[in-house]
């Protein structure tokens, strides 16, 4: 690693560090009544202290300051991380502000703004592993609501997952080194050079936020490490075309099938509204198994977060290892999806006999 990088590393890990320290003093100190998480009623909720939501903010700002860094020093920008993350994060940070909009209007909003992004910054998907599908592709307007509804699964998984302490953050953590292990071995140096600095962004906010949550990503966080994880699987997928498209899928399984499980279930089997939140999903259902074996409520909070981000690295490992070979990385992928449905029931059925 070039001198340069390893002080801008060591500056941005001390700045972080001592700026959360200082920004969660002030908040406190003054007992600001925005950006406090103080809803324990919320389906969603597991936490049992006023909590700030400053991660995404933190976050937000780091990240900022690292593209600024890179385009001076290397001349790296890339127009499409700086345009998703700011806008993405703005929408979020409306939410924590306590800015009431219907979800079904923030789906509206979130699905224009990334209409707008996606024919601004000309995104596109090259390949699927799908003869049928990459045809399609080739029409504009079903490329255009394909690519945006690849962003909304993964944005909206993302916001979902984010209830329990680091639980969000590790997952991101993980498919981000892996995209870092790829880019760096194929020599995509630029893009490597984001992707490091933005793991060491992510281990920072990881710091305050597991096992004691100091603070909480909120939904501005959410929506960030969402975007800048769909944004870098695209990138590394569109440049490392070797890689099976199917390998992509599976770093992202969790994410999207919890969005598609949810949405399936509220539909056609609890007869629910899909857009609003219940308390009924993975992370949720193994939270409430956790307590019945006895362990305490902040245990059981943080081991959540333990349990499922190394059930999916060790998952993963497979594919890993056969990221280039596409009809392993498609049947594997379906595989995935069983387990997930096979664990869900099997720990809803374990919560039923004990009540």
């Amino acid at each position: 690693m070039e001198l340069n990088n390893i002080i801008f590393s060591c500056l941005l890990l001390f700045f972080g560090y001592f700026f959360n320290q200082y920004i969660l003093k002030l908040f406190y100190s003054l007992k600001f009544n925005y950006l406090i998480d103080s809803d324990y009623k919320k389906p969603q909720a597991f936490h049992e202290k006023s909590t700030y939501r400053l991660g995404g903010v933190t976050f937000f700002l780091l990240l900022m300051i690292t593209f600024l860094y890179l385009f001076i020093s290397k001349n790296i920008f890339f127009l499409e991380y700086i345009s998703f993350s700011t806008l993405f994060f703005l929408l979020g940070f409306t939410d924590d502000l306590k800015v009431k909009i219907a979800p079904k209007f923030r789906l509206i909003i979130m699905g224009a703004i990334l209409v707008f992004l996606v024919i601004y910054n000309k995104i596109y998907i090259e390949k699927t592993g799908l003869e049928f599908l990459n045809y399609l592709l080739e029409i504009d307007i079903f490329s255009l609501i394909f690519i945006c509804l690849c962003f909304l699964f993964i944005v909206n998984g993302s916001n979902l997952i984010d209830g329990f302490n680091g639980l969000l953050a590790i997952h991101s953590l993980i498919i981000f080194i892996i995209l870092l292990g790829i880019n760096f071995i194929n020599g995509n140096n630029d893009l490597a050079h984001v992707l490091f600095f933005i793991i060491l962004i992510t281990l920072l906010f990881i710091k305050f936020n597991f096992p004691k949550a100091q603070m909480f990503l909120g939904d501005s966080g959410a929506y960030l490490l969402g975007i800048l994880v769909a944004i870098s699987v695209i990138k590394t997928s569109t440049l490392n075309p070797a890689v099976s498209p199917f390998f992509f899928a599976i770093l992202l399984f969790y994410l999207f099938f919890e969005v598609f499980f949810s949405f399936f279930r509220k539909m056609f089997i609890t007869r629910k509204n899909p857009l609003l939140p219940d308390n009924k999903h993975l992370h949720m259902i193994f939270y409430k198994f956790l307590l019945t074996t006895g362990k305490k409520k902040f245990n059981s909070n943080y081991l959540v977060s333990v349990y499922i981000n190394l059930s999916y690295f060790f998952l993963i490992i497979p594919a890993v290892f056969f990221m280039s070979n596409g009809f392993f990385c498609r049947c594997y992928l379906f595989v995935l999806f069983f387990i997930y449905i096979y664990f869900y029931k099997f720990f809803r059925k374990k919560i039923k006999n004990k009540v």
